[in-house]
């Protein structure tokens, strides 16, 4: 085995779920790029964007796991948020393969945060929504 790690190793929360771990000492890493992030996002997130959004399209950010770990200890409590969950998973999957212990995937991401009532009234939800849906 070469440490790799795959979806069937992250164990994924409802955003429910997710909001019981924040309250009890869990961290909020949110994986949206830079300008997602500033336009609303979750009180005390952390933001290190897992991809960038660049003229040939969506392109990994090469130095997400040095940002993490600049940021996190590999024993922190981490719940990891994206606009609706299909970052998130892919960078809790390298999280938890780079040897990190205690990451939850948020179902759903922020939009799911939104939905439920967590961002109070700051969240722009009908943009959100489209947010995370890309043009070719």
């Amino acid at each position: 085995m070469d440490g790799t790690k795959s979806v069937a190793d992250v164990v994924t929360v409802d955003v429910l779920a997710a909001k019981d771990l924040l309250d009890s000492g869990y961290r909020y890493l949110d994986v949206r790029t830079n300008e997602e992030f500033n336009k609303s996002h979750a009180d005390n997130a952390l933001n290190v964007p897992y991809m960038f959004i660049t003229q040939e399209g969506r392109v990994k950010n090469p130095e997400f796991l040095a940002q993490v770990s600049s940021l996190c200890d590999k024993e922190d409590l981490l719940v990891v948020a994206c606009n609706s969950g299909g970052r998130s998973l892919k960078a809790s999957v390298d999280l938890v393969s780079a040897g990190y212990k205690n990451v939850k995937n948020m179902a759903g991401g922020y939009s799911a945060w939104v939905d439920n009532g967590f961002a109070g009234n700051s969240a722009p939800a009908e943009e959100l929504k489209t947010a995370c849906k890309f043009r070719r």
